[in-house]
């Protein structure tokens, strides 16, 4: 049984703002790291697959929609993204195998919470999207085929930290590592236990040298902290509205069919 996981969602490639959160307290305390997905699409793909594989078995992974985009590429299927088509040809075949084998979850038993669900967008889609402020019909909707017993589920794929009890659940998105969703102050990894849940935010901003044109990333030094204690937690927190941020950043709006789909963050 585990007593402490630390989750980072969408590091896209960042390799500074990935060491960083790696030299975070909370993360050197974990006893398992939890990668949600959207790991490589961005400017240092090589470097922090390496970072990432050399921690060996402290590590665990679930797939993202911009790492099945990354396997596509190298399959001759070019991504919509110019940033995933030039980070999957930098990747080695090694890394390819590696993306193409991730799971769509991965659950994970908890002190404190059992069974735990970690996925990237959803437990049933890897490019859905759900907000913290999608109505309670939606979540059960994506939630259906989850067991009764997994009361917990981490999820990422909108950059949007958050902690929100729905559908008798707790669900928990850190936010992204590398490409945080509303400027300064949204950069996030999260420490997920028993007693509580943390979301760690940070504010630094710098360029990667020699990284495709247009990239910057989120360095994070030591931020604010926003924690709840799960089963109890009644308030939200939640990043500004999507409408009031850039548009290339804006996640899909849910459809009136039901479904929502597509944020690639890349």
């Amino acid at each position: 049984m585990l007593e402490r996981v630390a989750v980072l969602s969408d590091v896209h490639g960042a390799l500074p703002a990935l060491e960083a959160v790696l030299a975070e307290p909370e993360v050197a305390a974990a006893d398992l790291i939890v990668v949600t997905g959207d790991v490589a699409a961005g400017p240092q793909p090589v470097e922090v697959l390496d970072l990432l594989t050399g921690l060996g078995a402290r590590v665990r992974w679930v797939r993202g929609n911009a790492d099945r985009e990354l396997v596509q590429a190298r399959a001759g299927r070019p991504s919509e993204h110019d940033v995933s088509n030039w980070a999957a040809e930098q990747l080695r075949a090694d890394q390819v195998v590696l993306l193409a084998a991730l799971p769509l979850t991965l659950t994970l038993p908890v002190a404190g919470l059992g069974p735990v669900l970690f996925c990237h967008a959803t437990p049933r889609d890897d490019e859905e999207v759900v907000l913290v402020d999608s109505r309670p019909a939606r979540w059960a909707e994506v939630f259906a085929g989850l067991p009764p017993e997994v009361r917990t589920v981490v999820c990422g794929h909108t950059h949007m930290p958050f902690t929100r009890l729905v559908d008798r659940r707790l669900v928990i998105n850190p936010g992204s590592v590398g490409m945080p969703y509303g400027g300064p102050g949204r950069t996030g990894h999260c420490s997920v236990r028993g007693c509580s849940c943390a979301v760690r935010d940070s504010t630094s901003t710098r360029p990667v040298p020699g990284s495709p044109p247009g990239r910057a990333i989120r360095t994070p030094p030591p931020g604010r902290t926003s924690t709840c204690a799960p089963g109890t937690a009644t308030s939200t927190r939640s990043p500004p509205s999507p409408r009031a941020t850039a548009a290339d950043r804006r996640p899909a709006p849910e459809r009136t069919d039901g479904t929502g789909r597509g944020h690639h963050g890349a």
